[in-house]
């Protein structure tokens, strides 16, 4: 490893204490959310989005609940300037939704997004940035603070001068001190609240002052702390929104943001999934459904997760990995068997005690409300599933309600399988496990008929069955206190095992087409349980099944 000693922390802590945040406990109500997946998340795409998908990606945004969808720098390239206009001349920008452009302080890329925002009827935020940075100020511009300052403050004016020219009450400001965490922050504030002097925000008309983590630099207390300060010391404060626009450097984007919102922060700029330059913008996604976790409306809907995934992926090319939070497709999975055991009996205890509330171990929240379904996507099957998993796969897909030591046995039967092909197992592969070991087991013995009457007492039964015992057809004659226990009888009398240790059945469905399922555990020669299943649509014969079954494999042992 290099040594580590060449890094040095590049924040900068508040001229003083701003702890407020440390003291609430979660975020109460959602920030305005501001989508910028067609600029930050367009611009750092190997092969960004085509004028198609890019619009396909805008309906999308709106469909989701986006009111402030950040649409490009339409100064930068034709591109960018051909979707302003497409946007505006097709009349695809709903009343309810601001469009907002980006733009450096600089006079001539200033004036072009002017002249892609022509015509446009609905409300528009214009984004102005320079860089305030010490490394910035220092290495890129080579000036002073002040220098910096009237980069910023010129910048201003002309963005006042032009709407003022135009004669648009639509137009809201916007400004950047870029690399903000880098950026003492007395010296941040004392360049938003020039732009501020000149832009004079009133709360009928707000400016925001958007303080970009354009690169993490701290741990995410820090981020909140700088966030606090300007939030206490900027002018015009009720006719300003702060809004925030971390990246995710350290990874903490989402943190950074949930901290900042604690701080003051009013807005969050971010992408789907995170995607952004480097590692990434915040995830809007993550943060949202942080809040929902919470209880707390997060103003954008989610519900059809999948079909976003779907979207996101063909139009940017880019790939949501298996385990990002609430959208990767192993986020809700569960492998383990004493996670599918807890889990399954979650279920059961909510459906049972409080089905208005979601409370189940290790699911923060429930996967069907990002459509993602219990049977294929919550507990899945491998080597080191347990009999928890076994039987909720088999229960939910199914129908099969199997006894708990029948569960555990199939259980290793079904990890067996999945340790020596090395791989997952679909519940269709389960159930051919189930019903190749377990269900109407072929062997020595073939049920052909049966038939029952009552005994002398008239409380006990005499069963007349006809079997086929090794190819050859034989007729026996049992008795017993009940159906099953009389054939058991018959069976012992060849020679069979048959004394039945445990026993359970139940019906597969309802009507004219119901099945009945039975499970049989008889003692085999070693003292061990061995079982049997029987499906039939008469539930006297499924049991009789289920008996011969276990007979079978208590032979196939031996």
């Amino acid at each position: 490893m290099p040594t580590h000693t060449k890094y040095q922390p590049g924040f900068y802590m508040p001229p003083e204490p701003c702890y407020d945040w440390v003291q609430k406990d979660y975020i109460e109500h959602a920030p305005k959310w501001c989508s910028v997946d067609l600029r930050d998340g367009n611009q750092a795409l190997i092969i960004p989005m085509s004028l198609e998908e890019k619009l396909e990606m805008w309906e999308k945004l709106v469909e989701i609940g986006f009111k402030e969808i950040e649409i490009g720098f339409p100064a930068a390239s034709e591109t960018e300037f051909e979707f302003a206009r497409t946007l505006i001349e097709r009349n695809m920008i709903p009343e309810d939704v601001t469009i907002q452009v980006l733009t450096q302080a600089r006079e001539h890329i200033i004036r072009k997004t002017f002249a892609a925002l022509e015509g446009c009827k609905t409300p528009v935020v214009v984004h102005v940035y320079n860089s305030t940075s010490v490394a910035q100020r220092e290495q890129v511009f080579k000036r002073d603070r002040e220098q910096i300052k009237q980069i910023a403050v010129d910048g201003a004016k002309l963005l006042k001068q032009l709407t003022d020219e135009a004669g648009n009450d639509n137009y809201r400001f916007e400004y950047s001190p870029e690399s903000f965490t880098g950026t003492e922050p007395e010296y941040a504030l004392e360049v938003c609240n020039a732009v501020l002097g000149i832009w004079q925000p009133t709360p009928d008309r707000k400016a925001i002052i958007n303080l970009p983590a354009t690169v993490e630099m701290s741990s995410p207390h820090v981020y909140a702390c700088q966030v606090e300060y300007m939030h206490k010391n900027l002018k015009y404060r009720e006719g300003v929104e702060i809004s925030l626009h971390p990246h995710n450097d350290r990874g903490t984007g989402v943190a950074d943001a949930e901290l900042g919102v604690l701080a003051g922060a009013d807005r969050v700029e971010g992408t789907l999934f995170g995607n952004g330059e480097r590692t990434g913008n915040v995830d809007i996604i993550t943060l949202a459904m942080n809040m929902f976790s919470h209880g707390v409306d997060p103003m954008l809907d989610f519900s059809d997760m999948p079909s976003l995934v779907e979207m996101y992926e063909r139009t940017t090319r880019m790939v949501v990995e298996p385990r990002r939070p609430y959208a990767g497709s192993l986020v809700f999975a569960a492998f383990s068997g004493s996670h599918q055991d807890a889990i399954a009996k979650g279920f059961a205890w909510r459906k049972e005690h409080d089905p208005e509330h979601w409370t189940c171990p290790y699911l923060p929240i429930d996967p069907a409300d990002v459509n993602r379904k219990y049977e294929t996507d919550v507990i899945r099957i491998n080597s080191q599933s347990g009999k928890g998993g076994i039987g909720y796969i088999l229960e939910t897909n199914y129908g099969y309600v199997l006894p708990p030591k029948m569960r555990e046995e199939l259980s290793y039967a079904s990890k067996d399988v999945s340790d020596h092909a090395h791989k997952e197992l679909s519940p269709a592969e389960v159930n051919d496990i189930f019903h190749s070991r377990y269900v109407n087991h072929p062997g020595r013995v073939e049920l052909l008929d049966f038939h029952y009457t009552h005994a002398d007492n008239n409380k006990a039964f005499k069963a007349f069955v006809t079997v086929k015992l090794d190819g050859i057809e034989q007729d026996v004659i049992g008795n017993g206190n009940g159906r099953l226990d009389s054939v058991c009888d018959g069976l012992g009398k060849l020679g069979l095992r048959a004394h039945i240790v445990d026993y359970a059945e139940h019906t597969l469905s309802t009507g004219s087409d119901a099945h009945a399922m039975a499970y049989v555990a008889i003692e085999g020669s070693d003292g061990k349980l061995v079982w049997g299943a029987g499906e039939h649509g008469d539930t006297v014969t499924a049991a009789i099944k289920a008996l011969i079954s276990a007979v079978n494999r208590a032979c196939s042992q031996e």
